[in-house]
């Protein structure tokens, strides 16, 4: 019998009421390694109702007892941040040193929620009128989903629980099925630090489960990190059903490079942007941009360094790049680049078929950049969520704005050049969430918040940061009085006076 991968509801490990189960993969060698628990509606009932039954009390729990619990929580997940690693290349495939960034990442998060006593801090006027004063505070919303992809196990469950948790709420966690481990570990370090049953749940599950979530009557607010038709639907489905809801969805994020810019810097940024994590990240630089007349010198630099990477399996120190997460991701991104290829684009480094030897069953599509792409292919227009880097063509710093921001997607975008002038003009005109300036991964530290614009993002606030505390609170404005004296009636509007 395979291992299974169960929930955690109310403090503990369960594999729940369903019978269903489903594969967990070894991306390296295509092995199933283990099984996982998916969630029936009894299963999402018992995760509610132990969040619900929890939430009361926790919202009266101090901040500083809050503080506390999240500060023992940064310091475990920290000791253990080499087995979350392990776990994250087990079941995705990314390389160690990849996983191991992905885990500090998330723990910036949980840095950034021990600072919530300042962060919840409401205002005060005193005397707005002869004896009255008023001040503000905020609230946790009760009861919180959020449901995660795969591509970040650790790190995108991290940037929405540790924030919630801080505010007062209590969380039911929706993982990806294809790697469900590390939430089920976090859960755990979480209660080792003094989490109290029933404050984190983690629902293991397929689309039966999101479904649930969304409709649950016990759930005030869902947050979700995933495709773009997926977070359509659920901010459709759960904005109906009366909730909150932030849904950020999919990316083509573009890469200018100018003719000034320092073509060795780019080169190395749109290898590191495009490859890294075998380009399943939302935040992947998938689409070079080269503008004038360097084009050709910019698309050689980025070859000669794409064909010196070293593809293997995550856990060998060797490896800079792993494997895709199942093989349903390899045909289509190989599908893609066959559309591209069809359409008049010019593979210079193909990665079709290429496998490690002794891995030739893993999930496999080596590191691939196509020259001559136009907006019109499909390796253009689709999100590929894989090791493909895509070369356009433009005549024009406008040319290439205009066509950056023409792509329904804006997530993120980067700028690579010297010149200072064009760099304003980028960052206050391009449509885009998430801007780098010669940085070209330019995901915001803890303290702001992460969120694109367009198709890439659902609702009205980002994840983390401020806008991530506002999310999963709501202010209250609180006015008070306390006469000596009856005033009498008035019924007239009241005035300040």
């Amino acid at each position: 019998m395979s291992e299974l991968v169960p929930h955690w509801i109310d403090g503990a490990r369960t594999p729940g009421g369903s019978e269903r189960r489903g594969p967990v993969f070894q991306p390296a060698t295509g092995e199933v390694a283990r099984e996982v628990a998916l969630a029936g509606p009894s299963d999402v009932d018992a995760a509610v109702a132990s969040a619900a039954k929890a939430s009361h009390d926790w919202a009266e729990t101090s901040l500083s007892a809050r503080t506390r619990i999240l500060f023992r929580f940064r310091e475990l997940v920290d000791a253990h941040r080499g087995e979350l690693a392990r776990l994250i290349t087990a079941e995705h495939g990314k390389v160690l040193s990849d996983a191991d960034g992905e885990v500090q990442r998330g723990l910036e998060v949980v840095e950034f929620a021990t600072g919530i006593a300042h962060l919840l801090k409401g205002e005060h006027s005193d005397g707005i009128s002869r004896g009255v004063d008023a001040h503000s505070l905020r609230q946790p919303l009760g009861v919180v989903a959020g449901i995660t992809p795969f591509n970040f196990p650790v790190m995108v469950p991290m940037w929405m629980f540790p924030v919630a948790i801080a505010c007062g709420n209590t969380f039911v966690l929706k993982p990806s099925d294809r790697d469900p481990s590390a939430s089920v570990r976090l859960a755990e370090l979480f209660t080792e630090a003094g989490l109290p049953p029933g404050v984190l749940n983690v629902l293991q599950g397929d689309a039966e489960a999101v479904d649930a979530l969304l409709n649950h009557p016990g759930i005030a607010a869902v947050s979700f990190v995933g495709s773009t038709p997926i977070a359509k639907h659920v901010y459709a489905t759960a904005a109906a059903a009366g909730k909150r809801v932030q849904a950020l969805g999919g990316a083509k994020n573009h890469m200018v490079v100018l003719p000034d810019a320092d073509i060795d810097a780019a080169a190395d940024a749109a290898v590191s942007a495009g490859y890294g994590s075998a380009g399943e990240r939302c935040m992947a630089i998938s689409v070079v941009v080269a503008v004038g007349d360097r084009g050709d010198e910019l698309v050689e630099a980025i070859a000669a360094r794409t064909r010196a990477l070293k593809t293997g399996p995550g856990s060998d120190e060797s490896s800079q790049m792993g494997p895709v997460v199942t093989a349903a991701a390899r045909d289509r991104i190989v599908s893609l680049v066959d559309a591209g290829e069809a359409a008049g684009a010019r593979p210079v480094v193909d990665g079709r078929g290429q496998a490690p030897a002794g891995h030739e069953s893993g999930f496999w599509v080596g590191p691939t950049l196509l020259d001559h792409v136009t907006p019109a292919m499909p390796v253009y227009t689709e999100e590929i969520f894989g090791p493909v880097l895509s070369v356009v063509r433009a005549d024009s710093f406008e040319a290439a704005l205009e066509l950056v921001n023409a792509n329904p997607y804006g997530n993120g975008a980067a700028l690579f050049t010297t010149d200072g002038l064009a760099a304003r003009e980028f960052e206050r005109r391009v449509t885009a969430g998430m801007v780098g300036i010669n940085v070209p991964i330019p995901v915001p530290m803890a303290y702001y918040s992460f969120g694109g614009w367009k198709d890439s993002l659902f609702g009205d606030t980002h994840v983390h940061g401020a806008e991530g505390v506002r999310f999963y609170t709501r202010a209250k404005a609180v006015t008070t009085r306390w006469p000596r004296q009856a005033h009498g009636i008035d019924l007239g509007f009241p005035t300040h006076r």
